[in-house]
């Protein structure tokens, strides 16, 4: 009986990636409206099975998630002004505040968009300063839907949220016309040094996709196919 062929990592840049460690890449993501209790039970008992590193829950689903996955590695991210960012300030402090209290492990805080486009970029760092403030204990992720922005823009709001103290820029909501490209990765990750981390999101679904963003830089990989793509690379 023949041996079975060992899987080859990936690769990326000069290194090489196993499945195993590409779990650890993947956030898990189910954002949509329609998200039924079901949808997130199967969400987390995927995201236990191949141990990614997060899932991305709306905060209504936050103590839901929390309870399946306790004991795991797999920590809870949540939603905060999503998805457009454009809430009032207070509530969207107070949002943050609640999902803390909830079991949130981390935040992914959508900037106010407008304005940022307005030119108000002092409103924009102390938002995210009083969020950061409120809730100093977790993880925080400055959403800032690149598509949008222009590139003098994008170096002004990660230059920000790096100030404040995020631990991710995370490039999209999903709800955006454009999702994560690998120039925007590299421009963020250039920006940032070892400040923080880059989050690449939106119309993520293969491994092709993820091993690009990962060589240009990203930390994370924010994606609803992390169960297609974790099946590709153990097929291949």
């Amino acid at each position: 009986m023949s041996e079975k062929k060992k899987k080859k990592p990936h690769h990326y840049g000069n290194k090489h990636i196993s499945p195993a460690e590409l779990g650890r890449y993947i956030e898990q993501t189910l954002l949509t409206p329609n998200a039924t209790e079901a949808d997130v039970i199967k969400l987390c008992k995927s995201a236990i099975r191949y141990n990614f590193c997060s899932v991305c829950v709306h905060p209504y689903y936050v103590p839901l998630s929390k309870a399946i996955l306790s004991g795991h590695e797999t920590t809870v991210t949540t939603v905060i002004g999503f998805p457009l960012g454009m809430t009032m300030k207070n509530i969207k402090v107070y949002e943050a505040m609640q999902a803390a209290l909830y079991g949130a492990q981390e935040l992914d805080v959508v900037l106010n968009i407008g304005a940022v486009k307005s030119g108000n970029l002092d409103y924009v760092a102390g938002e995210l300063s009083e969020i950061l403030a409120a809730n100093k204990s977790i993880v925080h992720t400055a959403i800032i839907e690149t598509c949008y922005l222009t590139e003098k823009e994008k170096s002004a709001v990660t230059e920000i949220a790096a100030g404040c103290g995020v631990g991710f820029i995370k490039t999209s909501t999903g709800f955006g016309p454009k999702g994560a490209t690998d120039k925007d990765v590299k421009l963020i990750k250039n920006v940032l040094k070892d400040r923080a981390g880059v989050k690449a999101s939106g119309n993520i679904r293969t491994l092709p996709q993820v091993m690009r963003l990962i060589k240009s830089g990203a930390a994370r990989i924010g994606t609803s196919a992390g169960l297609e793509i974790m099946q590709e690379a153990l097929a291949s």
